[in-house]
């Protein structure tokens, strides 16, 4: 008998079999791996928190009685409103939220209330700039005019906008001089026309001294969405926001009104919006403790941006004279005579304060944020470091953030619709 050709040659077929296989499960993964890369956006960030440190029991339960006892004392209810976390080596100490997000309906404060947390916002503007170094799209030393030509500020950086030495005034005054029409929100292009148009006058020869200007970091906000070609909140929600899983934080937009919430005078009134409620990069991201909490943790990683851009954020720039305060790269320093090394930034944006102190050597984190006037929060983190270690009460010096005109009571002004959307 004699058998058709395919069972003569069982074994050829087999193999041709085989090889047909092979190469269409090949071709499939390896198509399937090329959409998954070109999914991936070229600077995506693969974030893995850090595994949080050794903390005993013991020592657990003493931080928790010390920092209740301290905060009950010097931020009681009632005076205070807003939120408190104190952690270490990642592990949370103290939580606290007391007080209401809105004082006339009285819906209560949670871990899930976002407040705006002012020149805090620096922190995450700097880390943006500086990892766009590390991808080489900038260099800390280009200009001002490569990215702005015909600015007129001869020699000012990006390093100098990033450490305030680059004496570009701070547009929280001269846009508040102008002739703008008030119910007019002002932005950062806005900033940018009235440098091109108005030619404010600078402070100093740029890299000779520092003064602490907003504008610096409304620039940089423009700088990264030249460079990114995508608008400064949604870069900051895909780069960083997103990828850390801050699911509380966001940069405001005109969008956002409905869901922020107000802040307060000390007497408990409603703190009227401005002309300067638009501007980012400065300020205007909305935050809680807890997410805070992660960004201080990403900063003890090389994940955001590797190891020698994140030491030169934390390195002082500004050696004209003596003192423990310095400013690095869109962070503040403590520098103490023994060594001890505070890596924060303090806010304020009108009856909002914000807190976030960095206590390097021991891994502790302190972070207070207020929707309610309280000049007493800035100095009661200052003395909390105390209950870590040895940082001379934190120093007496102190330095609310001027990042409003507003340094007392806001002016009585008929409220705008903005206003109005943003009062709950």
């Amino acid at each position: 008998m004699i058998r058709p050709y395919f069972c003569r040659n069982g074994d050829v077929l087999k193999k041709i079999l085989y090889v047909l296989t092979l190469s269409v499960l090949c071709y499939g993964c390896n198509t399937g791996s090329s959409e998954k890369v070109k999914q991936q956006p070229e600077d995506s960030l693969q974030y893995y928190p850090p595994t949080p440190g050794r903390l005993s029991q013991q020592d657990f339960r003493r931080y928790l009685r010390e920092l209740t006892a301290y905060f009950d004392k010097h931020l009681p209810a009632g005076s205070f409103n807003g939120g408190i976390l104190v952690a270490k080596e990642g592990h949370v100490l103290f939580e606290k939220y007391t007080g209401f997000a809105n004082l006339r309906t009285k819906d209560t404060l949670t871990d899930s209330t976002s407040f705006h947390i002012a020149s805090v916002s620096k922190t995450f503007t700097a880390i943006a700039v500086l990892r766009l170094a590390q991808e080489q799209k900038l260099s800390l030393s280009d200009s001002v005019q490569r990215f702005f030509p015909g600015l007129p500020y001869p020699g000012v950086t990006v390093k100098t906008l990033l450490n305030h030495r680059s004496g570009i005034p701070n547009y929280i005054y001269f846009m508040d001089d102008s002739k703008e029409d008030r119910e007019k929100n002002v932005t950062n292009a806005d900033v940018l026309q009235q440098l091109y148009t108005e030619k404010p006058a600078r402070n100093f020869k740029a890299g000779t001294r520092f003064s602490y200007s907003n504008t610096n970091f409304v620039l940089l906000a423009l700088i990264v969405e030249k460079l990114s070609g995508l608008p400064f909140p949604q870069y900051m929600q895909q780069t960083f926001f997103g990828p850390l899983q801050m699911r509380h934080t966001y940069v405001y937009t005109p969008a956002d009104s409905a869901r922020v919430i107000s802040s307060f005078t000390a007497g408990g009134t409603v703190w009227d919006n401005d002309h300067l409620e638009n501007t980012y990069g400065d300020k205007n991201i909305y935050s809680t403790p807890s997410d805070l909490l992660k960004w201080d943790q990403a900063l003890y990683t090389d994940q955001l941006v590797g190891r020698p851009l994140l030491d030169s954020a934390f390195t002082p720039y500004s050696l004209e004279r003596p003192s423990v305060h310095n400013y690095g790269l869109g962070f503040r320093l403590l520098l103490l005579p023994n060594g001890k090394k505070v890596i924060y930034h303090f806010g304020r944006w009108h009856g909002f304060n914000a807190v976030f102190a960095r206590l390097t050597a021991e891994k502790a984190t302190i972070i207070i944020l207020g929707n309610r006037y309280n000049r007493g929060i800035y100095l009661s983190a200052r003395k909390a470091y105390e209950i870590f270690s040895d940082y001379g009460k934190g120093s007496s010096e102190d330095e609310e953030e001027a990042d409003t005109q507003q340094n007392a009571a806001p002016k009585k002004a008929a409220r705008s619709k903005s206003s109005k959307k943003r009062s709950r």
